[in-house]
C-alpha cells in the first residue's frame, strides 16, 4: 500500500514555476506581485455534508478548487497558488489519481499551482486554500455597496440545488434539465474572468454558495444597506422554469446555494458597462433588483409590487 509520501509524491507534487518553494517542505515560499494584494481563502469540503460519499473522484477533485476559486472570483482575485490537504480512509490510488486529475485539469485552466498541503488517513474529506492576487485598492468587498447601486446576478439559481433534490427523491428529473442540473451541482464554473474584469466596475460582490438571499444578505449587512428585488428579474434556468412543483422550484431559485454566480452591487453608471462586458464574455448578467437605504433586508416584489416571502433563506451547516 502506498505510503502518505508515496500519495503526495505521485500524485500531488507538480512544478510551481512562480513559487520561490513548492510542495516538498515545511512550508511554500511564495512572491506575490509589487502593488499586488494577496486574497486568501480556504474551504472544506466533507462527505455526508458537501457531497455524497460515492461521489465520482475525478468531479470532486474539479469542486474542491472550484468552489474556492470562486472566492477568490467574488473579490476580483485573479488565482496563483492553492494547497490541499485531505483525509482519505484509504490509501485507494484509482481514486486518488482520478481526483487529482479532476483537480489539476480545473487548476491548469486557472494558473493555479499547487504548493503544498497535507495527507491523512481519516474520514473522507479536504480542505483547500487558495491564494490570488489583486491590485490594491481594487478588490471587491462585502462591505462596499451604496445604496441607489444596481444588484446584478450572473447566470441563473437553482439547478445545483435542484439536482440535489432530485438526487434525494424529492423531484424526478429527466434528459436534458437532469444533466444540466448535475453538472451545476457536481463540477461547478467558478467565474474567474468575470471577476477580474468587475474592477473597478462593481462596487462590491460575493459569490452564491449558501442561496441567493442569504448571500445577498451578507453584502447588505456588512454595508447597512437593503434590496429591492424584482421577482420577474430574476433568471431562471429551463429546468426550474420547467419543474412541475413549482414551489420546490422557487426554494431552489432562492435559497438552494451551490451555484456560484456572482451577485454584484455597481452605480447605475456603470450599466452599459456591465452589459458589454457579460456580452464580451458570454455570461449572461441580469440587473435584479437595486440597493436601498433603510434595514439590511431583502424585499422581493412581483409585478404588482407585493411582497414574495420565502420561508428558507438559505443553507447554515448548524441550522
Amino acid at each position: 500500500m502506498a505510503s502518505e509520501f508515496d500519495i503526495i509524491r505521485k500524485y500531488f507534487t507538480r512544478e510551481a514555476p512562480t513559487a520561490d518553494l513548492g510542495v516538498g517542505d515545511d512550508c511554500a515560499l511564495l512572491r506575490p506581485d509589487p502593488g499586488m494584494l494577496l486574497a486568501v481563502s480556504t474551504d472544506m469540503l466533507t462527505a455526508g455534508i458537501h457531497f455524497f460519499p460515492d461521489a465520482e473522484p475525478g468531479k470532486l477533485g474539479h469542486k474542491a478548487l472550484a468552489v474556492n476559486l470562486s472566492d477568490l472570483a467574488a473579490m476580483g482575485a485573479g488565482p496563483r497558488w492553492a494547497t490541499l490537504a485531505i483525509a482519505l480512509p484509504e490509501a485507494d490510488e484509482k481514486w486518488i489519481a482520478a481526483f487529482a486529475q479532476g483537480f489539476f485539469r480545473l487548476a491548469g485552466r486557472w494558473r493555479t499551482e499547487l504548493v503544498g498541503g497535507d495527507t491523512t488517513r481519516g474520514p473522507l474529506a479536504m480542505s483547500v486554500t487558495v491564494m490570488g492576487e489583486v491590485p490594491a485598492g481594487l478588490a471587491l468587498r462585502r462591505d462596499a455597496a451604496l445604496a441607489g447601486d444596481d444588484i446584478w446576478l450572473s447566470g441563473a439559481t437553482g439547478e445545483a440545488a435542484l439536482a440535489l433534490a432530485h438526487l434525494k427523491g424529492r423531484v424526478k428529473l429527466e434528459g436534458a434539465a437532469l444533466e444540466a442540473c448535475l453538472v451545476r451541482l457536481h463540477t461547478p464554473e467558478p467565474r474567474v474572468d468575470l471577476g477580474v474584469r468587475l474592477r473597478g466596475l462593481a462596487r462590491s460582490a460575493i459569490d452564491v454558495s449558501d442561496g441567493l438571499l442569504a448571500d445577498l444578505g451578507h453584502i447588505l449587512e456588512a454595508s447597512r444597506v437593503g434590496a429591492e428585488l424584482a421577482w420577474d428579474k430574476l433568471p431562471r434556468a429551463k429546468a426550474l422554469a420547467d419543474c412541475p412543483d413549482k414551489a420546490l422550484a422557487d426554494d431552489c431559485l432562492l435559497a438552494g446555494g451551490d451555484d456560484y454566480e456572482l451577485l454584484f452591487t455597481a452605480s447605475k453608471s456603470k450599466r452599459a458597462q456591465i452589459e458589454a462586458m457579460g456580452r464580451d464574455l458570454e455570461i449572461p448578467l441580469a440587473l435584479i433588483g437595486v440597493a436601498v437605504s433603510g434595514d439590511p433586508v431583502v424585499r422581493l416584489r412581483d409585478t404588482r409590487g407585493k411582497v414574495v416571502s420565502s420561508p428558507r433563506k438559505g443553507f447554515d451547516h448548524f441550522a
